[in-house]
């Protein structure tokens, strides 16, 4: 494979810091040398290369932006670009990351008590232990307050019963974050939003099972989950103290659909390198294709997208660390972002013509994942309902709590 040549037409990569091109170049040497070799053929197999983990650890890869408990502690320019240079390899692997670092570890973070984040934080930022987290049911994907995995306060502690579907990692976790409804609290109702709490639920817990889901065309490189509870009986520790409402999980979501917003440019860059290097190669009528004018029209709208794209993240992560980075400019990114990138990858597999299908080009793999990337984390359509509800100041669904 030749190397990548990333697109920076604006040449933004001007404004990293110098431990944000050191960090951009260690991850994106990384993917080319450890994970774009194997990633084909665990694609084929449905699997994902666990071997690896530790090296991601060694890079800083798992909760990039916490601070403390041995996690790297970096601004959100250098967090993001490492989700764009892993999902320049596979969306699959940006989504393992970002479960890990996003989801769980963000949820110890900010909910936990002092002793889960001691227990946890260090050992899941060397990818020695792995998380999952536990929001989407069968019956409440789009309306997360509708879940109804229940956790009933007992003498003991909680006894959780109930199901989680679409969750990454979930069979080679060590501790899952499960959102449920509490029940038997006294002064809480069971049916608000106030009941939803966190809970840690560790793997080999009785009653706690977790299925890996089969048949998907798409994220085939990456694990994904049925997790079921019968009556597991958890010890009042497992409760995530500082968890209240849906809030909570929502803001986890937040962390992780902004490094969406940064992982889905890489996915688009390496669709427009790969269909640059093609057309400038593959001849047609005793000339490049890339020579003409439907082609280059096609290179240059993915390249004016993906520059838009960046421009659109660059400053995301400047309101993300300034504090003011708002659920609803999140919402814009993750969905701007998705769209360009699933455009840029249907348009490369168009240039590559026949070829395009075969899984030693990447873009096809790209465009298959992305479609995932389009549904999960709040589909387009609820985003685009997120910004019409800021835009008008009304909801034109059923407000969350």
């Amino acid at each position: 494979m030749s190397e990548f040549e990333a697109a920076d037409f604006y040449q933004l990569d001007e404004l990293l810091t110098a431990q944000e091109r050191e960090i951009r170049d260690r991850v994106r040497h990384w993917v080319d040398e450890r994970f774009l070799p194997v990633v084909v053929q665990h694609y084929r197999a449905g699997t994902f290369p666990r071997e690896l983990v530790p090296e991601l650890g060694a890079l800083q890869i798992f909760g990039p932006a916490i601070k403390g408990h041995g996690c790297a502690g970096l601004g959100s320019v250098a967090a993001g670009v490492m989700m764009r240079e892993l999902e320049r390899g596979d969306s699959g692997l940006r989504t393992f990351a970002s479960v890990q670092g996003s989801l769980a570890m963000t949820a110890i973070d900010l909910f936990g008590s002092e002793e889960q984040k001691q227990r946890w934080l260090p050992a899941m930022a060397e990818g020695r232990k792995l998380g999952c987290f536990g929001l989407t049911e069968p019956e409440a994907g789009s309306d997360p307050g509708g879940l109804r995995c229940r956790a009933h306060k007992t003498s003991e502690g909680y006894r959780l019963s109930g199901a989680k579907k679409w969750i990454g990692n979930g069979t080679i976790a060590d501790v899952a974050v499960v959102w449920a409804k509490i029940e038997g609290d006294p002064g809480v109702e069971p049916e608000s939003s106030d009941a939803i709490r966190g809970f840690l639920v560790e793997k080999g817990t009785p009653g706690f099972r977790a299925t890996l889901m089969e048949g998907k065309l798409s994220l085939r490189a990456a694990l994904t989950a049925e997790l079921s509870f019968d009556n597991c009986q958890l010890s009042a520790e497992a409760l995530l103290p500082k968890s209240k409402g849906l809030r909570s999980p929502l803001s986890c979501l937040n962390h992780a659909r902004y490094g969406i917003a940064w992982g889905t440019v890489g996915a688009a860059m390496a669709c427009y390198d790969e269909a640059r290097r093609y057309t400038l190669g593959r001849v047609q009528f005793n000339r490049p294709i890339a020579s003409f004018q439907l082609v280059q029209a096609k290179l240059a709208r993915m390249l004016t997208e993906i520059t838009k794209a960046q421009l659109l993240i660059f400053r995301l992560a400047q309101l993300k660390d300034a504090g003011a980075a708002r659920p609803y400019h999140i919402s814009m990114a993750k969905l701007n972002n998705v769209e360009i990138a699933l455009d840029a990858a249907r348009t490369a597999r168009d240039i590559l013509g026949g070829v395009g299908i075969l899984d030693e080009y990447q873009s096809f793999r790209h465009m298959c994942n992305l479609e995932s990337v389009k549904t999960y984390e709040g589909t387009q359509d609820i985003h685009l309902l997120i910004l019409g509800q800021h835009i008008t100041g009304i909801a034109a669904f059923e407000p969350a709590g």
